[in-house]
């Protein structure tokens, strides 16, 4: 038998992929969403990708009663990797509340109904930005963690801290926090890749719907920080390689031993890049000339951030495989797909 894994959030960006790198790993995924981020369209395509037909639940998690349904319909299941949750950092600036609720709230019901189902497995989806600035990079998960610059980053801060309150109650919980850096690329069918609805929040959509004209130009948000070139410095991964890390994180969480475990674990390639610099990544790699402007520093972000990566290599067996030029060039095909 497949041992069974709920992916919440799993039409989304990340989690479409993560649905796909499961069922190459041998798990049976299923997908739980509401689409409030995410087209129903992935879930076909996800199926054209894997030649299966993932189940797909279509409720919110934030509804304690449709997740218990859920879970006896699906009956014995395994493990839990929890995606839904908003996601940006200038949103979050602006809709402070609506991201408390949210998060907290999914989290929150995720963990009772586990626990009180007995599901022992979790992979929750958390974020660098739980270190905030930090004063010495690359940053490692000894690195402390600092006061938030976004609500978004907030939320990531204190739902790491109600997992491990979970577990240290005592209840039979082995969960694992995966610290993302910042997942670009896409599916290198073109198949499925990052899908915003509205205006993208993040860089990478941005070039490249500027890039196929949607976009007059794109902004860089300011120039006049303490990086070489001015601008902020992120640690941009694929996500298939971010993918693959909750395969190997739950694959991790079934040999532990121990009833009461968790961890956590920084995912990404172990190199910062600016944003300029990713401009030309993506020039290079598409032979595309980007139309962009600077504009004025954008409330909430960080100046730079980038980790160190040796512990998911060496406990979970992890590391990355593909490079920025990969990740733009799948990017840009993705995005010419939707054209």
């Amino acid at each position: 038998m497949k041992k069974k894994i709920i992916v919440t959030g799993g039409a989304g960006y990340i989690g479409s992929h993560t649905v796909v790198e499961l069922f190459n790993a041998g798990f049976e995924p299923v997908i739980v969403d509401n689409f409030s981020n995410a087209d129903k369209s992935v879930v076909e395509r996800i199926n054209e990708i894997t030649g299966s037909n993932i189940t797909l639940h279509e409720g919110d998690c934030c509804d304690e009663g449709f997740l218990r349904k859920m879970i006896e319909a699906e009956g014995e299941i395994d493990g839990f990797i929890h995606f839904a949750a908003y996601k940006a950092v200038g949103e979050s600036v602006k809709k402070p509340l609506e991201y408390y609720r949210n998060n907290f709230d999914s989290l929150l019901i995720v963990l009772k109904v586990m626990m009180d189902s007995s599901i022992p497995h979790f992979v929750f989806s958390s974020s660098c930005t739980v270190y905030g600035q930090a004063e010495v990079l690359p940053v490692t998960e000894e690195t402390p963690v600092q006061k938030q610059e976004s609500p978004y980053g907030n939320t990531k801060k204190v739902c790491e801290e109600m997992i491990n309150d979970a577990v240290n109650s005592g209840a039979k919980l082995k969960c694992i926090s995966l610290r993302y850096f910042n997942p670009i690329g896409a599916h290198s069918s073109a198949r499925i890749g990052e899908l915003p609805l509205g205006v993208p929040q993040n860089l990478v959509p941005f070039i490249t719907q500027t890039a196929a004209g949607i976009r007059e130009q794109l902004t860089v948000f300011g120039d006049d920080y303490d990086t070489p070139d001015g601008t902020c410095i992120r640690d941009y991964i694929h996500v298939v390689d971010l993918a693959k890390a909750h395969v190997k994180s739950l694959e991790y969480l079934e040999a532990e031993k121990s009833e009461n475990f968790y961890d956590v674990f920084n995912v990404g390639t172990g190199k910062g890049n600016s944003v300029l610099e990713v401009i030309k990544a993506f020039e290079k790699a598409s032979g595309k000339n980007l139309k962009y402007v600077i504009g004025p520093r954008r409330a909430g972000d960080i100046v730079q951030i980038y980790g160190n990566v040796d512990k998911a290599n060496k406990l979970l067996g992890w590391k990355t495989e593909l490079s920025i030029e990969d990740s733009l060039r799948d990017a840009w095909e993705w995005e010419k797909r939707l054209a």
